[in-house]
């Protein structure tokens, strides 16, 4: 049988990634493609549960490494329980958000450092790493316009961080493109819907998509 696919999505808040990766995988499914959509945190009632007690609103005193080492546990049993059987069944699965995204936040924003929390994720994950990630690029101030917005979206915790935040957030993915050039495509997140889906297809066949 041959091995799946494993791609991740990752970008500042208000990039439009959610949406544009369920088209994503509408476009996959049409076509006849064994293919799951997943998140982080999240994906399987575990990790759900993890998610609801990071992105509380009532959680405002949360410590930064109580933070990271949730998010770790939450990806860990989302691995184990969903991402890494799919992968070994060939399927293509679709991840919105992975380690990406705790080292961009926790180990960069949050200033705990981006190889000491890829520590204590690469026990979450073991050698489990994407095959593509593709990044939203997008600048903060625009993603959070487009979250003031839309009054749709659930407000979390995090939408309530600082501008300074979210812009160490980006400059965090920064540091991340240039770490791994190979792996991460950037997209730019700031043309309309549509555009964006397109050039992400674009780049999920070009790649991976056979």
């Amino acid at each position: 049988m041959q091995k799946g696919v494993f791609i991740t999505f990752e970008g500042p808040e208000g990039a439009g990634k959610t949406t544009v990766i369920k088209e994503l995988y509408k476009r996959l499914d049409k076509e006849g493609r064994n293919v799951i959509l997943t998140r982080e945190p999240g994906g399987i009632r575990i990790a759900e549960k993890i998610r609801g007690i990071i992105l509380d609103n009532n959680h405002q005193e949360m410590d930064a490494k109580t933070e990271a080492l949730l998010y770790a546990a939450a990806r860990s049993q989302h691995l184990v329980e969903k991402v890494v059987p799919a992968i070994q069944e060939g399927t293509i699965v679709l991840c919105d958000r992975f380690v990406d995204s705790s080292l961009a936040y926790q180990g960069y924003a949050r200033g705990l450092g981006i190889d000491e929390v890829l520590s204590i994720n690469e026990f979450a994950i073991g050698e489990t790493m994407p095959d593509l990630t593709v990044f939203f690029d997008i600048k903060p101030e625009a993603g959070l316009a487009r979250i003031t917005a839309n009054d749709k979206r659930e407000e979390n915790r995090l939408d309530k961080e600082s501008l300074r935040f979210h812009q160490d957030v980006y400059e965090g993915y920064q540091e991340l493109i240039r770490r791994y050039p190979d792996r991460i495509q950037i997209t730019d997140a700031s043309l309309p819907q549509e555009q964006v889906t397109e050039n992400v297809w674009k780049i999920i066949c070009s790649q991976l998509i056979k």
